[in-house]
């Protein structure tokens, strides 16, 4: 089977190692970026597509847990990743697990198996085959690229925050159906407890993104039921 070709982010700031992974995986036709620190990696992986992070712990300005935790609460969709570290302790792994890792790979490591890996994460979390959804016409047309995190309504760029994002991929994955309150907190917020007042925050920022504009607004609020588009 033709395995599809990887893009990945290595947030790892000793540059030798860096070096050795660049080496191997360039000639595996996989697409690199590189990040020293935390933050960095974060402001990279929330404005770039990433297969999958390969992900250090003890880095300057933020160290991994912290990095993993902020990407885990701020991007829109699941990015693989996975902690290459020489913390190897039973405890530094639960913890690895606990921050949101999807896997974890003790230094020294075998670079094959650090590849294997990563093409295993990408195929569990990869985009669906749909990468671009678009509904309705006209002026209620929308279209909500999934890989590029661009929202485009009657041929209008719509810019929206993470979780109207979130919220707009759910509904528009649903339709026609409506989709309850609790289904999208649940999604969102993997069922922790969740203020009433955040949701609808969010929700009026999303009106106010792809509705305000235009003459027709294509939220809908079902009363007892939950939320829809009209399209």
């Amino acid at each position: 089977m033709t395995k599809a070709k990887l893009k990945l982010l290595i947030v790892e700031d000793n540059i030798a190692i860096s070096k050795n992974i660049a080496a191997f995986m360039e000639k595996r036709s996989v697409e690199l970026d590189f990040a020293y620190d935390g933050q960095l990696a974060c402001d990279l992986a929330l404005k770039e597509y990433f297969d999958c992070i390969v992900l250090d712990i003890a880095m300057p300005k933020m160290d991994g847990l912290q990095t993993c935790s902020i990407l885990r609460e701020r991007a829109t969709r699941h990015i693989p990743i996975l902690f290459l570290t020489a913390r190897d302790s039973l405890d530094d792994k639960l913890a690895g697990f606990s921050h949101g890792a999807d896997d974890y790979l003790a230094k020294p490591f075998a670079l094959q198996e650090l590849y294997a890996r990563c093409q295993a994460l990408a195929m569990r979390y990869g985009p669906s085959t749909a990468k671009v959804l678009t509904l309705g016409l006209g002026e209620t047309e929308i279209s909500l690229d999934v890989t590029r995190k661009k929202v485009t309504r009657a041929g209008q760029t719509i810019h929206l925050q993470p979780i109207s994002f979130s919220i707009l991929k759910l509904l528009m994955e649903a339709h026609p159906r409506a989709i309850t309150r609790s289904e999208i907190c649940d999604k969102l917020w993997h069922g922790e407890p969740t203020h009433s007042d955040a949701l609808r925050s969010h929700l009026y920022q999303l009106r106010k993104a792809i509705d305000k504009p235009f003459a027709k607004p294509i939220v809908k609020t079902l009363h007892s039921v939950g939320f829809s588009l009209t399209l």
